[in-house]
């Protein structure tokens, strides 16, 4: 039997606006490219840019809009922890914007350094943009967090087999 799980998302965030979402004045990451597939119960392992590089803690995905740059800031700027004129570089010649808002969040008890990831994860990347995890990578977070990232999502866990039954 296999589980359908939540898909998980590694996304790299500079530490200004991690810190920003783990301390709950930010609501929304806006995105100028959309992850594909991402949806609501979905989560984001977030990755720490310079200086700490670190995963440092896991959103669970509360929905992701779509709309013209002028729209989403009417809609997230109180909630998007920016100004409205880094908001106007941050999408400057994009027809469209995406802001993901977050239904919860869990930070680790210890960040896992850049160094660490390197050592035991050999192909780790920092993502530019966005890497979903396959299994073997999700577990091998699990492992070091000694939490079931899974359990973070507050969706149902189904398996194949019971949706098969279903059809």
């Amino acid at each position: 039997m296999n589980l359908m799980s939540p898909n998980i998302l590694l996304l790299s965030i500079h530490q200004k606006y991690a810190n920003m979402i783990f301390d709950g004045d930010k609501q929304v990451e806006l995105r100028r490219v959309r992850p594909r597939h991402l949806k609501e119960g979905d989560l984001i392992l977030v990755y720490v840019t310079s200086p700490e590089q670190a995963l440092v803690g896991v959103l669970e995905v509360e929905k992701v809009i779509e709309k013209s740059p002028l729209d989403l800031w009417n809609i997230v700027g109180d909630k998007a922890g920016i100004t409205y004129d880094c908001f106007q570089q941050y999408y400057r010649k994009c027809s469209i914007g995406y802001a993901i808002y977050f239904k919860s969040k869990f930070s680790f008890d210890s960040p896992i350094k850049l160094e660490r990831l390197r050592e035991e994860w050999s192909d780790f990347r920092p993502p530019q943009c966005y890497h979903y995890l396959k299994d073997r990578e999700i577990n091998f977070v699990q492992s070091i967090v000694k939490q079931d990232i899974l359990s973070f999502s507050t969706n149902p866990k189904v398996y194949q087999t019971e949706l098969l039954a279903q059809n």
